[in-house]
């Protein structure tokens, strides 16, 4: 995320601090080379920034709510939502996802 030049590598970095200010409890960490940040052990988030965009995706994103309509893919579990830096996002919803997928993941920790 650090090393990807110009927007992208500065969208990546803004949404990655999102999404550690979550609680005291993120954790971070590189999944297949991609900063990753946690619920404690469990992987909530993450951001990949390519050369024109950036993904900031959620490993259980096809289980949380997504009013904005915000997400795309077709996984069993996992979207992402596509940033490019021509494009405005609603940074509301974005951060409300985020959010949502955090507190999504703490309740499955207690759950078990």
């Amino acid at each position: 995320m650090k090393e990807q030049s110009g927007e992208p590598g500065v969208i990546a970095q803004h949404w990655f601090a999102v999404m550690r200010e979550c609680g005291d409890d993120v954790r971070e960490l590189l999944h297949d080379g991609h900063p990753t940040a946690c619920a404690g052990d469990a992987a909530f988030a993450y951001v990949n920034a390519f050369t024109s965009h950036v993904n900031v995706g959620f490993f259980r994103g096809a289980e949380i709510a997504d009013p904005a309509g915000l997400l795309e893919g077709f996984g069993k579990y996992m979207r992402h939502v596509k940033l490019r830096p021509a494009n405005n996002v609603d940074a509301a919803a974005l951060t409300k996802l985020i959010e949502t997928a955090y507190i999504d993941m703490k309740e499955r920790l207690k759950a078990k």
